[in-house]
């Protein structure tokens, strides 16, 4: 039967399929979390001496009177049909929750991985070219303390040293105090819908207030990126092909950017695919140095107001940009490298 479908379409299913073994997996494993913690979230709906009655209406409206391959069945159903629960602290459902605090994280962490990207790669690239210079070294040294620093030191340190010392870049959070009612959510983007607003104090304010978490999550991820992005050149600058390159007289440059990057390009995608997606998790230190009210920070208060349905929903939303990330990751591999194929 298989061999009637064309070679795309097997592609797509098996793709299908394995998103779907991925996600059950995960919402079992969150599933099976929820219920080992030791808070009850009964208990945040209503308080330790309400009676019986309110106790018990609590739990059917949570599903908890349910044995416990009904209540997963339940979960289930609920997540295909988008319904993630209710937040115990906002009294909102917690997709509208979600939406509204994972842009300002997406915004961070993309930009964060840019940085990392435009500077990590030619600096890794350099550290394999120079090996053992002092500019490989000087790379390998700030490489190493970005990736040993605590981030929410480096966070108040950036802080005090450019907001409270020279007073060159904003405080915490996105906009300025006197611009946060101003704007319009519209993609949930600041530098986005400040622009499609044609504001363009607002939008430089929202840049400035972008520079420094940013910067500090470009360093941390850059530091990563270099290193590794040097570890891979090095193996193929040891590889024969180049140097039956370099006895043929083909320039160094074209032998670098052009040989031995093609095949480094694979293994370091996924390097900054990893990278991408763990600032995407939520950068929950960043976030709660800068008061960045995004996913890492929401999903932070939900676990210490022990609003189950929240990190629940979190945890599902975190998962799937890991099953996003890496699928498209995959289909990146075929694109640059037809032997994937």
């Amino acid at each position: 039967m298989t061999d009637i479908l064309p070679g795309w379409l097997r592609s797509i299913g098996k793709v299908v399929i394995s998103i779907f073994i991925t996600m059950f997996g995960l919402l079992l494993m969150t599933f099976i979390i929820s219920r080992l913690l030791p808070a009850d979230p009964v208990l945040a709906i209503v308080s330790d001496h309400a009676s019986a009655e309110a106790i018990a209406a609590a739990r059917e409206k949570l599903g908890l009177n349910h044995p416990i391959p009904i209540q997963f069945a339940l979960y289930i159903w609920d997540v295909l049909r988008g319904d993630l629960g209710t937040s115990l602290r906002t009294n909102q459902p917690v997709l509208e929750d979600l939406a509204r605090v994972f842009p300002a994280t997406f915004e961070l962490a993309t930009w964060g991985i840019v940085i990392g990207i435009v500077i990590g790669v030619p600096a890794g690239v350099l550290g394999a070219v120079r090996k053992d210079s002092w500019i490989d070294n000087v790379i390998r040294f700030v490489g190493l303390v970005g990736y040993s620093m605590p981030i929410f030191w480096l966070g108040i340190m950036g802080l005090l040293i450019f907001y409270a010392k020279l007073d060159w870049l904003p405080g915490p959070g996105r906009l300025d105090f006197g611009y946060e009612d101003m704007v319009t959510p519209i993609t949930g983007i600041m530098t986005i819908d400040t622009l499609l607003q044609g504001d363009t104090e607002m939008f430089r304010n929202a840049v400035s207030h972008l520079i420094l978490p940013a910067s500090l999550l470009g360093y941390f991820s850059l530091a990563y990126i270099s290193r590794m992005t040097r570890s891979l050149m090095l193996s193929q600058l040891r590889q024969e092909y180049v140097l039956t390159a370099r006895v043929k007289g083909v320039p160094e440059r074209r032998i670098v950017w052009k040989h031995a990057m093609g095949n480094v390009l694979v293994p370091l995608l996924t390097v900054i695919a990893l990278s991408y997606g763990t600032l995407l998790e939520g950068s929950v230190l960043t976030e709660t140095v800068f008061t960045w009210r995004g996913l890492g920070l929401y999903i932070t208060d939900s676990i210490f107001g022990q609003d189950l349905p929240a990190v629940m929903g979190g945890t599902i939303v975190v998962g799937f940009v890991y099953i996003l990330i890496n699928t498209l990751t995959d289909a990146l591999y075929r694109f640059l490298d037809p032997r994937a194929k």
